[in-house]
């Protein structure tokens, strides 16, 4: 049998055009990274095989990886297995499929499971997907004498689901099972997303039914999105319920794959608020939630998700302008787009002021800059430029963070805030601002203690007060506390 039957071409891994020992010439010079392992090689380098495995993870990241193999090759260690297949690994991580080609294909006889798995893994992660898949099925199909173990069929399977080719799929879970393999739950999970993701939902569904009992968050999570890709948004919120039922407690990632229709959504909507205690999304789930209801045509429920969002991103911007646009809104949609780009302008703004213009920025421009990030919801980059700044910033800078906070409802990053002030540094805005936070919170008492906080602190709220025009004679009134009135 041929060893690529679904394959329309041969594989050919690339051939470096100089060989694989000795490397002497290929020493990286130039590189200050690679002179000082060079030099490090010189003055007393490890000797035995497990030194050289040490050393060549601790260069993983660097370019010295030649200088580290013809170590080894000038004192015979290249030939040594777990060695050589340490190399393989790095040559890959580095992106140097010739080097690690070489490497493979000179010692034949030497091949074991985790070489075969270094270089399946190093071409899917290169994306080689196909050569991947190639490398796979020559090592499954049992000529080459070694045994296919979890991890490589992981791997396998994992490679498999980024062809995206069905009759490879199956033909790579057939060369499995006809080994004695012993699959562990990551083989599992990948063998199901690799169906999915194959296009045949029904048979991920059968092995998922078919795996051990100990299922992870990631074996629901895959077979969630694989209903939820298919558009058996049904399907998806039942195998939710049940993934309850089993004790299973739920990520971010469960919550953005069941998210898909309108109904499913609201229900997802109210289970975070109700089982999780979040009483709005944020992050990757707040995306998902927008985009699901902006979708659906559910505008307003999608700006009640933006408007919650304490940080956001690129992604939440383009999905709720989009979702405003499509829907009838062009004004709104432009307005957020128009207050978005203000938000980068200021900040481009701010940072010229001192490179182009010769113009030290002061307080007041970074509380300009600070109340527009807040006003465009962007809290992270404003308790950033905030920290950033070369003054402490007054009551105003943290004044416009603070009802930035109050606004998304960010009641840690204000008490963030609050912690960060000296006691001497209080304003009785901030103090108001921040028990008004937790009232609306429901947090009550913390509310008090924040007032008590202001009383010790001597902070006296000053009184809000209004003005009206009587027969040409201005009155103003003073709210005053009832408390006061004898």
């Amino acid at each position: 049998m041929a060893p690529y039957p679904f394959q329309q071409k041969p594989l050919h891994l690339p051939h470096s055009s100089k060989p694989a020992t000795p490397i002497h010439d290929r020493l990286g010079h130039g590189d200050p990274r690679a002179d000082a392992v060079s030099a490090s090689l010189r003055q007393g380098a490890p000797t035995d095989a497990r030194g050289l495995r040490a050393l060549i993870k601790a260069v993983s990241a660097s370019s010295s990886a030649a200088a580290v193999h013809a170590h080894a090759a000038k004192l015979g260690l290249d030939r040594e297995r777990t060695v050589r297949n340490s190399l393989i690994a790095l040559y890959l991580a580095r992106g140097d499929r010739a080097a690690a080609g070489a490497l493979f294909q000179g010692f034949p006889d030497g091949r074991d499971v985790v070489s075969w798995t270094a270089m399946v893994t190093g071409h899917a992660r290169l994306g080689f997907s196909d050569d991947a898949v190639a490398l796979f099925l020559e090592m499954a199909d049992g000529d080459c004498g070694v045994a296919v173990d979890a991890v490589a069929a992981a791997a396998g399977f994992a490679a498999c689901a980024e062809v995206r080719d069905l009759a490879l799929a199956r033909e790579a879970h057939r060369r499995v099972t006809a080994r004695p393999v012993e699959l562990d739950v990551v083989a599992w999970n990948a063998l199901v997303d690799m169906y999915a993701k194959c296009g045949d939902v029904a048979a991920a569904h059968r092995w998922f039914r078919a795996m051990p009992a100990n299922k992870t968050v990631v074996s629901w999570n895959t077979m969630i999105s694989a209903f939820a890709r298919a558009g058996e948004h049904g399907e998806a919120l039942a195998l939710f319920r049940e993934m309850q039922r089993a004790g299973v407690h739920p990520d971010d990632a469960t919550l953005v794959a069941v998210l898909g229709a309108l109904d499913t959504g609201r229900w997802v909507h109210a289970y975070m608020r109700r089982r999780l205690g979040r009483r709005e999304a944020d992050g990757v789930v707040g995306n998902a939630l927008l985009d699901m209801y902006a979708k659906c045509g559910a505008v307003d429920q999608a700006v009640a998700v933006f408007d919650g969002m304490a940080r956001r991103d690129v992604y939440t911007y383009a999905s709720m302008i989009l979702g405003l646009a499509t829907h009838g809104r062009a004004e709104d949609a432009l307005a957020l787009f128009a207050a978005m780009r203000r938000a980068g302008d200021g900040l481009r703004h701010l940072s010229d002021m001192a490179r182009c213009h010769g113009v030290t920025p002061g307080i007041e421009h970074y509380g300009c800059a600070v109340d527009m990030l807040g006003r465009a919801g962007r809290l992270d980059e404003a308790e950033a430029l905030v920290a950033a700044m070369p003054v402490p910033p007054d009551a105003l800078v943290r004044g416009s963070l603070l009802a930035a906070c109050r606004a998304r409802g960010d009641v840690e990053r204000a008490e963030r805030l609050m912690r960060c002030m000296n006691d001497d540094d209080g304003d009785s805005r901030d103090y108001v601002l921040m028990s008004n936070m937790y009232a609306s919170r429901g947090r009550h008492g913390r509310a008090v203690r924040v007032r008590k906080k202001m009383r010790r602190s001597n902070l006296i709220k000053e009184p809000g007060c209004s003005a009206i025009e009587i027969d040409g004679v201005v009155h103003e009134f003073q709210a005053v506390p009832a408390n006061s009135i004898t």
